[in-house]
């Protein structure tokens, strides 16, 4: 037996073992699935397999590096580098770029990220005099997103006519126009966006059945990751290629299948069985990440989904402590909760800020925690924020470079054709972009001799425009003998770019000068490992690099002693000791739009079990009774989500029997029972809540509110320990103003300072 074999447990090192035929890795969190794929690999490798003759698919670019690496210190890094392993888009990108010309794009086509399609999207709104606040760029691109992973092209989807009703009746009939526009200029742009990416390649499949089997005979191993988050357009491509050798290895987790709004089909995985009849099917269910509280609670969880492959996750682990709860007044009150848990955690056992992350249901809450960690001076990090690449001035730069490689590139020429200024402005730009237009070409096409195509500009504007193409030109020439790193160097310099950034006098001007920087030492890194390596190191493959970044990619170092802030959907494949999971609400978590449909209701369950299993040590579930919505304080519910967790695992228990309604929960740390605190907010008319219940929960919330008595105002006084029927008890640091108009600033143990007019207070003194 190999050494590496011995590193493995009984289920890992089975489904390594399987070498030929389809195989089904089912893996739980936790379980090892990366360690399987790697060595799956390598053992492949180790028995004859060329490397040339392994396909490995993944999700984002950090997970194929971290396992090209490993699969080096097994079989030599020069073999793991022959692999082809990447993201789906990287890997079809490169078959592309190779058969490019079958579908009539340059081989260095340019790849469109979203700002790039929704500036493009923009563009054809306003040239078709349509209102943007129903033509939402976002919303437009999203729809043709759609169509493309279900691998309807423009044509087709015009010619659908339940598409074509569908739009009518959400008031966007030109849908389907504005589709074929966009496909057209990106085309004429020699421009793929990332759907493209996907779409042409099964195109190309489809109408060239010798290529389709090239690449069957060159794959005759498939290994593919994450595959529960799989969309049509890459289930379709992979079965392709998987005809001939049938020697396919699909390794996920349906009950992390949490990506359907991107496309992704959970009936992917669920109907492996079916595509491939007499399958190997393996289970990983060991979890080495996880407490065995934390394993079985999630556990207890997820058994009330309907559609999933069962399976018994289990940890070996330590058991653990039970599961926190949280339960707050407001949504303000929640932050400061929460942060002051973590505060107490780090400074109780000295444990580092990255040691914590707060997931949260969506990107509007992170605001009230990032308040709240300020003023504790935590440091923080906001994960999927704006990208590194996303900054204007990368943007900027890279645009030059775009141009370089590929002139045809509208979008990164409208971008830069007056930055820094030259003075070529928006009435001469507009005017080259209508007879772009006009006559079906690219901008660039019409900018080499605008004369030839009945463009009216002066002498001035005409030598203006005539240096920026010789400027481009120059660098066009010098791209084959030059490496990425001393072209960039001189197009940032020569464009005027440096100096413009340079002469900022202002902190953000520096910063952004700083950045540029940044980029050429990313660039000289490229350049140079790639050298190392045996790798191309021309300006286009990495611009191949750039655009193929996913968010997982862009952490830097000097970030990572922080506390991360994300959504759950951006959580997914990270783990923490420590992770709180707030805003456990009624349609918050789960969704307001997912509590009527079955299907979206397993999903919202299946993000809180994502959740859950990015914590190694220790969890903590927190919600508010009031959040403000739409400007107004809103009473809110508890998450069903709660209750459905085996109360064995909370460290609080239900404060209410379960007869036919959902418990309300409370922080037993906090040791203030449900009538000391006033109302619960609860919502009486909450889904699935039965008549009684209802009533007695209403009668619960009323006794309560009657039981609490304020004093006097004019009884108030400095240093006397009061209790507030929403905030808690606090002291009362001082008292200012007379009669009607007295104030009174006061420190609320859980809240901080409030200063409240005590007419309105409603304050009753702590004997």
């Amino acid at each position: 037996m190999h050494n590496y074999l011995a590193q493995l447990n009984e289920a890992q090192r089975e489904a390594v073992l399987q070498k030929e035929g389809p195989s089904l890795v089912i893996a739980g969190a936790g379980s090892g699935k990366t360690r399987v794929l790697t060595y799956r690999i390598a053992h492949l490798m180790a028995t004859g397999v060329a490397p040339w003759n392994i396909l490995a698919l993944t999700f984002t670019n950090k997970a194929a590096r971290e396992m090209t690496e490993r699969i080096g210190l097994l079989v030599g890094s020069e073999s793991a580098h022959s692999l082809w392993m990447g993201t789906f888009h990287s890997i079809f990108s490169r078959i592309l770029r190779t058969e490019s010309e079958k579908l009539g794009f340059p081989s260095s086509f340019t790849i469109y990220d979203t700002t790039d399609s929704k500036s493009l999207i923009k563009s054809i709104i306003k040239e078709l005099k349509l209102d943007d606040a129903v033509y939402k760029p976002s919303g437009v691109l999203s729809r043709i997103s759609n169509a493309k992973n279900n691998l309807f092209t423009a044509a087709a989807y015009k010619g659908n006519a339940a598409f074509l009703e569908e739009d009518r009746g959400t008031k966007r009939p030109e849908l389907a126009r504005i589709y074929e526009i966009y496909a057209a200029r990106c085309r004429q742009s020699g421009a793929m966006d990332f759907d493209d990416l996907l779409l042409f390649t099964n195109i190309l499949f489809r109408d060239h059945p010798t290529i389709l089997d090239k690449y069957q005979q060159k794959f005759r191993y498939i290994l593919v990751d994450e595959y529960q988050d799989t969309n049509f357009s890459q289930y379709l491509i992979i079965k392709k290629l998987a005809q001939q050798h049938l020697n396919i290895c699909v390794v996920g987790d349906d009950a992390q299948s949490i990506y359907s709004f991107r496309g992704a089909k959970i009936e992917n995985i669920l109907n492996f069985k079916n595509d491939y009849p007499g399958h190997n099917l393996f289970k990983l269910e060991q979890n080495y990440r996880s407490t065995q509280t934390i394993v079985n609670a999630a556990n207890s969880l997820i058994k009330k989904n309907e559609r999933q492959i069962p399976k018994e996750v289990y940890s070996e682990n330590s058991e653990g402590e039970l599961i926190q709860l949280i339960d707050a007044f407001t949504d303000n009150e929640e932050g400061y909760l929460v942060v002051g848990s973590i505060f107490d955690q780090i400074t109780r056992h000295q444990l580092r800020y990255d040691d914590f992350a707060i997931l949260y249901r969506t990107n509007a809450q992170s605001r009230i925690f990032e308040e709240a960690l300020r003023k504790r001076n935590i440091p923080y990090k906001i994960y999927g924020g704006l990208s590194f690449y996303q900054r204007k001035e990368i943007k900027d730069l890279i645009a030059y470079l775009r141009m370089v490689v590929n002139p045809d590139d509208s979008e990164a020429l409208k971008r830069i054709i007056n930055y820094p200024t030259r003075g070529i402005g928006d009435t001469t730009l507009g005017k080259l972009e209508e007879a772009a237009s006009y006559h079906n070409l690219s901008i660039w096409q019409i900018v080499k001799t605008p004369e030839k195509f009945g463009v009216e500009l002066n002498k001035g504007t005409l030598n203006k425009i005539q240096g920026f193409r010789e400027f481009i030109e120059k660098f066009i020439d010098l791209k084959p003998n030059h490496d990425a790193y001393l072209l960039t160097q001189q197009v940032a310099t020569e464009s005027g770019l440096m100096k413009e950034l340079h002469n900022g006098t202002t902190v953000e001007e520096r910063s952004k000068y700083e950045n540029v920087e940044e980029l050429l030492n990313g660039i000289r890194d490229f350049v140079s490992s790639n050298y190392q390596e045996g790798r191309p190191v021309q300006l286009e493959f990495f611009l191949e690099n750039v655009a193929l970044y996913t968010d997982q990619d862009n952490e830097k170092a000097d970030d990572r002693n922080k506390v991360t802030l994300m959504t759950i959907h951006s959580a997914k494949g990270l783990e923490f000791p420590h992770v709180y999971i707030v805003g456990m609400e009624e349609e918050l978590f789960p969704s307001a739009m997912s509590v009527y449909s079955p299907h979206e209701l397993e999903e919202e369950r299946r993000l809180f079990y994502v959740a859950l299993t990015r914590a190694e040590q220790r969890v903590t579930l927190s919600f508010a009774k009031s959040r403000y919505k739409y400007g107004s304080p809103t009473s809110t519910s508890p998450s069903r989500f709660i209750n459905e967790i085996d109360p064995q695992f909370l460290k609080t228990k239900s404060l209410f029997s379960k007869k036919g309604m959902s418990d309300f929960v409370t922080d037993s740390s906090q040791e203030i029972s449900f009538k000391e605190r006033g109302s619960a907010f609860i919502k009486p008319s909450r889904p699935g809540m039965n008549l009684a219940a209802q009533r007695k929960l209403q009668q619960m919330n009323t006794n309560s509110s009657q039981s609490f008595v304020p004093d006097p105002p004019e009884s108030i006084k400095t240093g006397m320990q009061v209790e507030h029927q929403q905030f808690g008890t606090g002291r009362v640091i001082l008292i200012e103003g007379e009669g009607g108009d007295r104030k009174a600033l006061i420190f609320f143990e859980k809240l901080g300072e409030k200063k409240l007019i005590l007419k309105f207070a409603r304050l009753r003194t702590v004997k």
